[in-house]
């Protein structure tokens, strides 16, 4: 995670997660640590793994640290995803806190880094917040750092990431999001 800056732009080096999650999309893409997959191989919920506690429970973050670009990241991080409250790795069990949006790197932006997080939890969290996939409400200026302080979540306990540029799903993404932009 060191390669692509992901320490120290979002997590400090003390947090890096020892195991590496095993994240692979419907459209048969598997990340593999920092390679560039496309927004249309990237544009379904993945299907998440890691070595979990049958008995613990879990939850699950991916951002855009560069968000609207890599070169003027003002809005960084851009949550694209988040499940709560996940028993052991069933995320299908888990709670949506952020619907899964897919990746959508502006045109002319760049390679923009795509990181998955996973955290134990101590306990169920309580909620009833809910973002769409259909608005942007809630999803900009989101920091895993603020998410770790604000809910006693301690270090990653899994993670993995790619990079990805604009191809044409972006603006596919970006019709069906209110307040999205072209």
């Amino acid at each position: 995670m060191d390669a692509h800056n992901i320490v120290p732009d979002v997590i400090d080096a003390a947090s890096v997660p020892k195991q590496i999650a095993k994240v692979t999309f419907p459209s048969g893409a598997v990340v593999e640590t920092g390679k560039e997959l496309t927004p249309t191989q990237a544009k379904d919920i993945p299907n998440v793994t890691w070595e979990a506690d049958p008995n613990g429970v879990y939850a699950l973050i991916m951002v855009d640290p560069d968000f609207p670009s890599p070169a003027d990241p003002k809005l960084r991080e851009l949550l694209l995803w988040a499940v709560i409250n996940i028993p052991g790795n069933d995320l299908s069990k888990g709670q949506t806190l952020a619907e899964y949006v897919g990746v959508g790197p502006m045109k002319d932006t760049g390679l923009h880094r795509y990181i998955i997080w996973v955290f134990k939890m101590k306990a169920h969290w309580p909620t009833d917040r809910f973002i769409s996939k259909t608005t942007r409400e809630g999803r900009p200026n989101t920091k895993t750092r603020d998410y770790i302080e604000k809910f006693h979540m301690g270090n990653p306990i899994a993670g993995n990431y790619f990079t990805a540029q604009y191809d044409a799903h972006v603006d596919v993404i970006l019709a069906g999001i209110s307040g999205g932009q072209k």
